[in-house]
């Protein structure tokens, strides 16, 4: 097999007309790997991104082709999965005010385009589930730009635009369903989709702990930052107990802080799938 492509967090690899998409336990927070990796992360999300495939496949079909048909070595963390033309655009839903969807709330009303009303904040629900998308920046490429619904389509064209604001919000309507039946809630999630002969499917990751803000319902109010169940609580540390400029290289990530990432992780796709992590 031929190595094409080691992002951030996944190496994807040619076998003949296939890909194989191996997800590593490498964590990246904004935009920088972290030199410390979150032991079984990869296979984490992994097997909750097929639990996914699996609940949204009357949404948007999906590229996996076996779960199982991979090399012994990455069982568990890797995908068989079709090649797609990717669509050159981050696909963002939020349902709520939380990350750089805040600061652009606190300072203009708005987010990508979207008018909010005003008397909102921090962690507020927003009136209705808006789709803010964002260009795709290469890894070391710097960080992804907001685009207007205008922007895209400008990039990608009115048609496709319009499908993708509809798979995202249908996808974050979903999900959100689901994940409240569960006690938890999902703030926001980006998805990425491409092409695989004519048909636009889901790629990548879907609804993962690194792709999602994930909240405890009970512990929601406006105002204030709920108990998450994502890397956010990896970005805090970083920002309150390090002078780490965000920047390469990443800081080193304590012990304690490895396994409460990966406890967040854990519990998460125990409490979605309803099933033990092994």
């Amino acid at each position: 097999m031929e190595l094409l492509h080691s992002g951030k967090v996944r190496d994807v690899y040619a076998d003949g007309d296939d890909l194989i998409l191996v997800t590593s336990d490498r964590i990246s927070i904004y935009d920088v790997i972290l030199p410390t990796p979150i032991p079984d992360k990869g296979k984490i999300l992994t097997q909750l991104s097929l639990w996914w495939f699996d609940q949204l496949a009357d949404v948007i079909p999906n590229h996996v082709i076996s779960a199982t048909d991979v090399p012994a070595e990455w069982a568990g963390r890797a995908i068989r999965c079709e090649r797609l033309e990717m669509v050159m655009v981050e696909c963002i839903a939020r349902g709520y005010l939380a990350g750089s969807g805040l600061k652009d709330y606190e300072r203009e009303r708005m987010i990508s385009g979207n008018p909010l009303p005003d008397g909102l904040v921090e962690s507020s629900k927003l009136p209705e589930p808006i789709f803010t998308p964002s260009t795709k920046e290469p890894v070391g490429g710097g960080h992804d730009q907001p685009l207007t619904f205008e922007q895209t389509q400008e990039r990608v064209g009115k048609e496709l635009a319009e499908e993708l604001r509809r798979v995202t919000l249908e996808v974050y309507r979903r999900g959100s369903e689901i994940a409240a039946a569960k006690g938890i809630i999902i703030a926001d999630t980006k998805i990425e989709v491409g092409y695989a002969n004519g048909v636009l499917k889901i790629g990548d990751e879907v609804l993962t702990p690194d792709s999602s803000r994930f909240w405890e319902i009970d512990d929601w109010q406006p105002g204030r930052v709920p108990r998450y169940l994502d890397k956010q609580f990896l970005r805090d540390w970083s920002t309150r107990h390090t002078d780490w400029d965000r920047t390469e290289p990443g800081p080193e990530i304590p012990d304690e802080v490895v396994e409460a990432t990966r406890n967040r992780y854990i519990e998460v796709y125990e409490r979605l799938t309803g099933d033990r992590w092994r």
